[in-house]
């Protein structure tokens, strides 16, 4: 049995990570959140300590290192401008971190990673969810097994829509979130590299605080992708039966069925990470880099548009 401690415990995602735990039979010593709001730890660790201070709780992780019982995990699932930070404190806390995406804001940050990953000979995995969805283990080997490399055509339209408190929240504000393409965007263009190989052209057509669009071109794709916090922009069809997200890839024309298999990706990512074969800071850095540029684009109005933005 692993040890865990966790940073960021209160928010969206934090029950994922401790089902994941729980279900690959590991334990949760140690959290971390300045919001108490923590009742849900109850249905997974309740014997867990919980910090709403981080320097109680690196005074706790450290008393815990030099007694000689140090954790062998931290997971990272605070406001996406911590990410850097928080892997730092777990790598020098003798532990290996497991972060929620995205990895970092900026793909410099991967470099000063890579180093205290040498200097200490500890890990850092990060949750690349859609790279175990089944939908898309199965696609990649089609496309990897095409006689000769294929330009395919592909529609990427993501729409989550979001309240009020969103743009309130630290999601909204973009020097912490990364931006609607980071926040919500990042584990699909990493599943578009993961799929059809090196990018090539990245071009931005729209971006505000709660839509972004865009075209990307890969070795074996030219991608048309929407973003959106907007729940006017979900299809009228979905919206009349109360549906909120809307989640679609078309390849060639064709629907790619994926809406499906989402609640146990994290439980499947630690197993992976667990048994030795998660994805690494390499492996992120091209999806890093994706959404830092989208970030710092000029809109232009060159290259393929998505059909929803004719529509706006």
């Amino acid at each position: 049995m692993k040890s865990f401690a966790m940073i960021g415990v209160a928010g969206y995602i934090a029950p994922r990570h401790m089902q994941a735990i729980r279900d690959t039979g590991n334990a949760l010593v140690a959290a971390l959140d300045p919001n108490d709001s923590v009742g849900i730890i109850d249905s997974y660790f309740p014997e867990a300590h919980f910090f709403k201070e981080f320097e109680r709780f690196d005074r706790h992780i450290d008393k815990m290192r030099r007694s000689g019982g140090p954790v062998d995990y931290v997971t990272i699932a605070s406001p996406n401008y911590l990410h850097d930070s928080h892997i730092r404190f777990a790598l020098r806390s003798g532990a290996s971190a497991i972060c929620e995406k995205p990895l970092v804001l900026n793909p410099h940050n991967i470099d000063g990673l890579l180093e205290i990953e040498a200097d200490t000979g500890n890990k850092v995995s990060t949750i690349l969810q859609l790279r175990v969805h089944p939908s898309i283990i199965a696609l990649r080997k089609k496309i990897m097994a095409e006689a000769s490399p294929v330009r395919h055509e592909v529609e990427l339209t993501y729409i989550t829509s979001r309240g009020r408190w969103y743009l309130q929240s630290w999601k909204g504000a973009e020097e912490k979130s990364g931006g609607i393409a980071t926040n919500i965007g990042v584990h699909f263009f990493d599943m578009l590299h993961h799929l059809f190989g090196a990018l090539e052209q990245n071009v931005v057509h729209l971006k505000t605080q709660t839509s972004a669009a865009g075209y990307l071109e890969y070795e074996r794709a030219r991608v048309k992708w929407f973003l959106s916090l907007e729940l006017d922009h979900i299809p009228a069809r979905a919206r009349e039966v109360g549906q909120r997200t809307y989640r679609s890839i078309t390849i060639d024309g064709e629907e790619i069925e994926f809406s499906g298999g989402f609640t146990d990706l994290h439980t499947r990512s630690y197993e992976e990470i667990l048994a030795g074969r998660g994805f690494g800071l390499e492996e992120n850095r091209v999806a890093i880099k994706t959404v830092a540029d989208i970030r710092h684009a000029e809109i232009s109005t060159s290259c393929p548009r998505h059909p929803l933005l004719e529509a706006m």
